[in-house]
């Protein structure tokens, strides 16, 4: 399989070259040349599969020219060693909980895929890999986490001051050994904008070898369509004859991104939902044809703190550039801080579920965007206890903070503090390196 920049401005690339470089050469996104295809039979099949068979029969079509059959299938099974259960909320509204992994967020499964086949191409040479990942939240734990201890690769996160919830901060500040993270004075568009002049930087990556982690690495976003098919079929358990809609929660578009790519493998869901927090340039787009990037806000669902969402220009290229075919797949709704804190304490109050502030807009969008004779899933794609302080806030009771959570907060922070600078942060790479 061959990949491609979004601006078509460089030469395609192998797997192995699209997942070490990250961000093309043009500054564009790399995208498969084609896109598998499953037959009707698996579609058939599916509902009796559990979800690492789902996971593998995908990534074969994604990842199978590349890398050996019994390779990737043991990669994939790695990667999946938890649970991704779906639960019914209310009458046709069901919850998929994306948050079973090590670092209890979504991001798990496409960080522990990506580390896997990154270690898969580079155990052999003898130059270590940097990889650099900008984080609003679960990215930068996910990636510390799934990358820990992985030999031949160093990590840096980058993150905003400030604007990350503790228990986040401390999933990726208290890893020691190969991860290091930077603390920027500025906000998350600050800090992909310093990780993507890095890959653009000349004299830095003739000195370093670098690569992302973010939802910009086709090895990091693809590998999240696995859970949307696991979704459908467990949804097929309970009604065969479902029309399914799915509510994403999205900030930078890499889990919408991967969800469009299930439904243009044949998935065959009848549409999705974006839903989005105050930062809504992709809601804007969808509802006038104009994309307006713009500085981030913060607000209580801070993972979706994206004023200009890297996996937009994916979007794009999926569709040939036509408004009129992603809006027919696509709609969104935003929502305040208030109306999320809302719906949180609400949610609780009438079905006993406890929702994170993500999966709360996910939700909030699901329910007014569902249309009669469909039925809906939402992603829960961060555990509750994350956002501790702000959803107990939200329902007035106290919050219980898994164990294995908890054990993130008792050891010391260590984080390097950086100004919003790009100079500065080049000269902290190269004295780290």
């Amino acid at each position: 399989m061959r990949y491609y920049s979004t601006q078509k401005q460089s030469s395609t690339v192998s797997l192995k070259e699209a997942v070490v470089k990250g961000l093309a050469p043009d500054r564009g996104l790399y995208m498969p040349e084609t896109i598998g295809q499953l037959p009707t039979s698996f579609y058939k099949e599916i509902s009796g599969m559990n979800l690492t068979t789902i996971a593998q029969t995908v990534a074969r079509k994604f990842f199978g020219e590349d890398i050996p059959q019994d390779e990737l299938d043991t990669i994939v099974a790695d990667t999946l060693s938890f649970a991704i259960p779906l639960r019914k909320v209310e009458e046709n509204i069901w919850v998929l909980e994306l948050f079973h992994g090590p670092t209890f967020a979504f991001k798990d499964v496409g960080a522990r895929f990506m580390a896997r086949m990154l270690s898969h191409f580079v155990k052999k040479e003898q130059e270590e890999v940097k990889v650099l990942v900008a984080t609003s939240g679960d990215t930068g734990s996910a990636v510390a986490n799934g990358f820990l201890g992985v030999e031949g690769i160093h990590v840096f996160v980058l993150y905003p001051s400030g604007k990350v919830s503790d228990i986040q901060e401390a999933q990726f500040t208290t890893l020691g050994k190969n991860i290091t993270a930077l603390e920027v004075d500025g906000t998350f568009d600050d800090c992909q904008a310093l990780v993507k002049n890095a890959f653009m930087d000349e004299e830095l990556n003739s000195q370093l070898r670098l690569t992302s982690a973010n939802s910009i690495n086709v090895a990091r976003f693809l590998p999240q369509s696995f859970y949307y098919f696991h979704a459908w079929a467990q949804l097929m358990r309970h009604n065969p004859a479902a029309k399914a809609v799915i509510s994403v929660p999205s900030g930078n578009l890499g889990n919408l991104t991967a969800g469009l790519f299930a439904k243009r493998m044949g998935l065959p869901v009848e549409r999705f939902i974006a839903a989005n927090n105050r930062n809504d340039v992709f809601r804007e787009y969808l509802l006038t044809g104009n994309y307006s990037p713009r500085s981030s806000v913060q607000t209580i669902a801070n993972a979706m703190d994206v004023g200009a969402p890297s996996n937009f220009d994916r979007i794009l290229d999926l569709y040939g550039h036509d408004h009129r075919t992603i809006t027919g797949d696509i709609t969104a709704y935003r929502y305040s801080d208030e109306e999320i804190c809302n719906t949180i304490r609400v949610t609780q109050q009438q079905t006993g579920y406890l929702l994170d502030p993500h999966g709360a807009c996910g939700y909030l969008a699901l329910k007014e965007g569902l249309q009669p004779g469909e039925s809906g899933i939402f992603l829960a794609t961060a555990h509750p206890a994350k956002f501790k302080e702000t959803v107990e806030e939200c329902t007035g009771k106290p919050v219980t903070i898994p164990e294995d959570l908890a054990a993130f907060m008792q050891n010391k922070k260590e984080s390097i503090e950086l100004p919003n600078d790009f100079s500065l942060f080049k000269k902290a790479l190269l004295r780290l390196s």
